[in-house]
């Protein structure tokens, strides 16, 4: 649906006191172009992130990118670094902030000014694995794609998460696991798509076995097997591996890959 030039820089309220004495079929169609403009806002997380000044959208509060300095520094050493790791406590953004951010980013080709970090210039291939596939669907699918909407063959994904709503193309449904994305294509700046697969450490580490990618990104700490074989997935690309995790298994091989003084 097309939003009339005249109603587009209106807020919800403008456009409804501005009708006066409008027809029911002209109010009708009002209140469809409002319902428009709000699924396109909720589509456009990922341009609010990270704002020079800290400011409200929405009702939403988005922080100055200032005050996020270790999620910065985070972004910052990709562009040297091929393995980086976001270890830190629960609830700081390691998931949303940091992992999910950076991956759409990759995926679209669409880098702020401010990106001192990696880039690629073409479309890419992907991956975004959780601990489970619940936890890949409830926590990954989620942050980046939003909440699923029907069921069936005819579902698909809001478009709220990180990943603008816009760029969205076909996706492929994982059998045997309820509303959990197999594969989806975003579209890139550049004209191509790239191609997010969603995966799960509980499939095991033959399950990333075979194909190059670009970006890895794991969500919660995988063992070490796993996370071997992701580098090896990204060594004939130079592409990168992330992980954001908590480090609820203590002092296991996979912290000790990225703790001060190891190899």
């Amino acid at each position: 649906m097309s939003i009339p030039v005249a109603l587009a820089g209106m807020s919800p309220g403008e456009i409804m006191s501005s009708l006066g004495t409008a027809s029911p079929d002209e109010r009708l169609r009002a209140l469809h172009i409002l319902r428009e403009m709000r699924r396109r806002e909720q589509q456009r997380l990922f341009f609010d992130l990270y704002p020079d000044e800290t400011t409200v959208v929405g009702g939403r509060r988005f922080h100055a990118r200032r005050l996020y300095a270790r999620h910065l520094e985070f972004f910052d050493v990709g562009a040297r670094y091929r393995e980086r790791c976001f270890m830190a406590a629960n609830r700081v953004g390691k998931t949303f902030g940091a992992g999910g951010y950076e991956t759409s980013m990759h995926l679209t080709g669409l880098y702020p000014e401010w990106w001192t970090g990696r880039r690629f210039d073409r479309a890419i291939d992907a991956w975004a694995a959780g601990k489970t596939n619940e936890t890949t669907r409830d926590i990954i699918q989620f942050t980046l794609l939003g909440k699923v909407l029907g069921s069936g063959p005819g579902r698909r994904v809001s478009g709220t998460g990180v990943i603008p709503g816009a760029q969205l193309g076909p996706a492929t449904w994982r059998t045997g696991v309820a509303d959990l994305i197999d594969t989806i294509q975003v579209k890139h700046v550049s004209g191509d798509w790239s191609s997010l697969g969603l995966k799960s450490y509980q499939q095991g580490r033959g399950a990333f076995e075979g194909t190059s990618k670009h970006v890895i990104w794991l969500d919660e700490e995988p063992d070490i097997s796993i996370y071997g074989e992701c580098v090896i997935r990204t060594a004939t690309t130079s592409g990168i591996v992330m992980l954001t995790f908590t480090p609820l298994e203590g002092m296991s091989e996979t912290v000790l890959q990225f703790m001060p003084g190891n190899d």
